[in-house]
């Protein structure tokens, strides 16, 4: 039996699933690991370094049968301090077959939603601090909605040691347009606050994300069963870590309590909650990997090819 249920619904939710392919590996939230991904700018503006301008990369999470998710991000420098950012999310729910109220089968249609992101970071001494703007698009069997939403983060930067701790204040905005005149659409607002570090000597690296954070009852149980208050606080922690085989070959894992909870069910339940990678790089490539559960009885696969354009360009030029 599942007891392991979210009591808060909200519009725009894809937005709450991992952008890209070294995310969905660390557990799916992460806001402190910092100048190793382009497109961790999705999950804190500030986590966009100058070690990343000139980048550019795509990505795709193959989710159920023809659901899956597509995404683009960029970086680029603006000015002496300021790094650039900006990308596409798009969250495809397939072909869905239509019914009259009567329950009869009409036209099957698509649906869909998509986020335009931009955002901005600036570095002081041993803090970074961003902001992201987001331009939310929703059709769900032909009714349409749109939002703005705003993330705003921080980062500390430890001068010494490969240790980083993050804070996020997530998708607070409004609504342009909703569905229609009775729906009261909402944003998944959240405020997460991580930790990434590198004990000395050793070849791993640890990440440790509280999120829901505005929910504290973010479970709610069924008749037959109570969560516990272990379970209700660690549903709000997601934990990654990286063995760093070589400097340009890292191998990932997550595990996510409040993932493993929602799909602890008696059957198809079965490695959920956890999720594994693999990231490499080639020369100014990198290629990453992950395995993952969002479904019952299914694994999600998400690959994310990642290319250094301006040195690229830049050597070509040279030559």
């Amino acid at each position: 039996m599942t007891w392991a249920q979210s009591s808060i619904t909200t519009s725009y939710s894809f937005l709450k699933v991992p952008q890209n392919a070294r995310l969905a590996a660390l557990g799916g939230v992460n806001v402190s690991l910092s100048d190793r991904d382009v497109n961790f700018f999705f999950s804190n503006p500030a986590l966009a370094g100058d070690s990343l301008t000139g980048w550019a990369s795509a990505g795709y999470m193959f989710y159920v049968a023809d659901i899956g998710q597509a995404s683009f991000a960029g970086s680029i420098k603006r000015g002496k301090n300021f790094v650039g950012s900006f990308g596409i999310q798009h969250f495809n729910y397939g072909e869905l077959e239509g019914t009259d109220p009567t329950g009869m089968v009409t036209d099957a249609f698509r649906s869909g939603e998509t986020a335009l992101v931009f955002s901005l970071s600036h570095r002081v001494s041993n803090f970074r601090v961003g902001a992201t703007s987001k331009f939310l698009f929703s059709n769900l069997a032909g009714f349409n909605a749109a939002a703005f939403a705003v993330d705003l983060g921080g980062l500390f930067i430890h001068p010494e040691h490969d240790f980083t701790v993050g804070l996020v204040i997530k998708n607070f905005g409004f609504r342009f347009s909703d569905y229609s005149e009775s729906s009261q659409s909402s944003l998944p607002f959240d405020i997460q606050l991580g930790t990434t570090f590198k004990p000395k000597h050793m070849p791993l690296r640890f990440s440790f994300t509280a999120y829901n954070l505005v929910r504290p009852d973010y479970l709610y149980s069924n008749i037959d069963e109570q969560p516990s208050t272990f379970n209700k606080i660690f549903s709000h922690v997601s934990i990654g870590a990286e063995i760093l085989v070589h400097r340009n070959i890292n191998i990932l894992m997550g595990y996510n309590s409040l993932r493993q909870q929602e799909l602890n069910v008696q059957q198809g339940g079965g490695g959920s909650g956890f999720s594994f990678g693999l990231a490499a790089r080639i020369k100014s490539v990198d290629l990453v990997f992950s395995q993952s559960r969002y479904s019952v009885g299914q694994a999600n696969y998400s690959i994310t090819l990642a290319a250094n354009l301006q040195e690229m360009i830049f050597k070509k030029r040279v030559l």
